[in-house]
């Protein structure tokens, strides 16, 4: 299996309008970009494992329900977005062995029975699952939001790629709040220099990359991009479980800011 960068926009907006902020041809292009995942891949995956940038623990932690309830963690949203559904079966087994990698890895986890799907999990895979047919959970970040330690925790999870299980990262290559109080041109022109590093990185060889992601701050507007890095952590843990392999940007455009997506290995060919 390839692993997998996607931007998961804001908050639950394939279903409700947000215009002025983003157009609804910038949401159409990320929707088609979603829609058209499952059909790129080079099979059907026995199952998903999701870091998304909305949860964070001490250790990396898995969800382990076998039917994960909905987490709606976003407010001032139409009543009709509370209700959305996205039914899909969770995979005990598979968190189970993603705690045996990071344990033979050395690093501690742990587990939540309760926790449901975040909106960083339910949205885009809605969108590009809506059928909800293929089991999935979530690992969530550690809350040192160090990269090199998402990188690693990503490196030990390679495996699962063997093992039929895609690996997807959920964020936003450049997530500034603040930012959506600008003209869109002005949004952009802060937005672009990070995205076009951050291009240029996951597409350099493995050495070269991960060296890149570890100082992602040294990157042109990288605080600007990412005033906090929860956004960002969720790809240096797919580039881990990427290996050798090389990243390609598989989406690119606009979402009321200049924002990226990534896919490395696989059979997957860029949009």
């Amino acid at each position: 299996m390839p692993v997998l960068f996607v931007p998961h926009g804001g908050g639950p907006w394939p279903w409700m309008d947000q215009r002025p902020l983003v157009p609804d041809d910038e949401k159409r292009a990320l929707a088609a970009y979603l829609e058209d995942i499952p059909a790129r891949l080079p099979r059907r995956p026995h199952a998903m494992v999701v870091v998304s940038a909305h949860w964070e623990e001490r250790v990396p932690t898995v969800l382990t329900s076998p039917a994960p309830p909905m987490l709606y963690d976003y407010s001032g949203f139409p009543e009709e977005t509370y209700r959305i559904r996205w039914p899909a079966p969770g995979a005990p087994r598979v968190a189970a062995r993603v705690r045996e990698l990071l344990g033979a890895a050395g690093i501690a986890t742990a587990e939540d029975p309760g926790r449901g799907f975040d909106h960083g999990t339910f949205v885009p895979l809605k969108v590009a699952f809506p059928a909800a047919d293929v089991p999935a959970i979530q690992l969530s970040l550690e809350t040192n939001l160090d990269p090199a330690r998402h990188l690693a925790i990503g490196r030990a999870l390679a495996p699962l790629r063997d093992e039929d299980v895609l690996v997807v990262g959920s964020g936003m290559s450049y997530h500034n709040l603040g930012d959506m109080r600008r003209p869109a041109e002005r949004r952009r022109e802060r937005s672009e220099p990070f995205d076009a590093w951050l291009r240029e990185a996951v597409v350099a060889d493995a050495g070269k990359r991960d060296a890149a992601l570890t100082h992602w701050e040294e990157a042109p507007m990288a605080r600007v991009a990412h005033p906090r890095e929860e956004h960002l952590l969720p790809l240096m843990v797919v580039a881990g479980a990427a290996g050798e392999d090389r990243g390609r940007v598989a989406f690119q455009g606009t979402f009321g800011c200049a924002i990226s997506a990534a896919h490395f290995g696989g059979e997957v060919s860029p949009s």
